[in-house]
């Protein structure tokens, strides 16, 4: 792919220029591929949930 494409053509990149994003998470302290996981722990890796902590207000 090019980088010299502006932002705007990101839907357009034909197919053939498309790759697949390794997704990787940090499991029990490390980092681990998410494709290497078997059935039960993608299955738990759907359901996690996600948060935002909002910053402490010191003063």
């Amino acid at each position: 792919m090019s980088q010299n494409r502006p932002a705007s053509a990101v839907d357009r990149i034909p197919q053939s220029e498309r790759q697949p994003c390794e997704v990787w998470t940090r499991v029990m302290g490390y980092h681990r591929p998410v494709s290497s996981f078997n059935l039960g722990k993608k299955g738990e890796f759907r359901e996690r949930l996600y948060f935002s902590e909002r910053a402490a207000g010191l003063e």
